[in-house]
């Protein structure tokens, strides 16, 4: 099984990135990545069902509805969703997935069974942590809980 560092590094060389669970209105943490990723220089699909634009771009029900097949899926939402998030994944051939986990705001969106769903379908999961914590430039509040979860054992080696 690859490291994290492995599993991060490689997830960040992709270059279509879809974040599902970008909200129309309020400032959530898939909002945040969102623009992170974008400002990063990533083509980023927002994955909402409810919603037809979000942040200023054209929105997608889901995974498989994006112009172009993404390289790989953050999940920020609630862990029942995304047992069906991770299966979208698969039928569209998508092999990395990154489930959102925040020690501060909105919790885990990691389910057990979504984790061990990719496991079995061959997809290289990350199942803790957020992308601000590796995207440069990292920020000092990112980058102290990086540190944080990696020393507490909330992230893997």
């Amino acid at each position: 099984m690859p490291s994290m560092k492995e599993m991060v590094d490689d997830f960040l060389a992709q270059k279509r990135i879809a974040v599902v669970g970008v909200s129309r209105g309020t400032e959530s943490p898939a909002n945040g990545i969102y623009k992170k990723l974008r400002d990063a220089g990533y083509t980023v699909y927002p994955i909402n069902p409810n919603a037809q634009t979000l942040e200023g771009d054209p929105a997608y029900p889901d995974v498989k509805s994006t112009p172009d097949k993404p390289d790989g899926v953050v999940i920020v939402t609630r862990p029942a969703e995304t047992d069906k998030i991770v299966q979208d994944c698969a039928e569209a051939g998508i092999q990395r997935v990154w489930i959102h986990c925040s020690l501060v705001a909105h919790g885990s969106s990691a389910s057990e069974s979504a984790v061990q769903f990719c496991h079995e379908h061959n997809i290289t999961v990350i199942p803790a942590g957020c992308p601000f914590m590796y995207c440069k430039p990292v920020d000092p509040f990112h980058a102290g809980m990086r540190w944080f979860m990696r020393v507490t054992g909330k992230l893997p080696k």
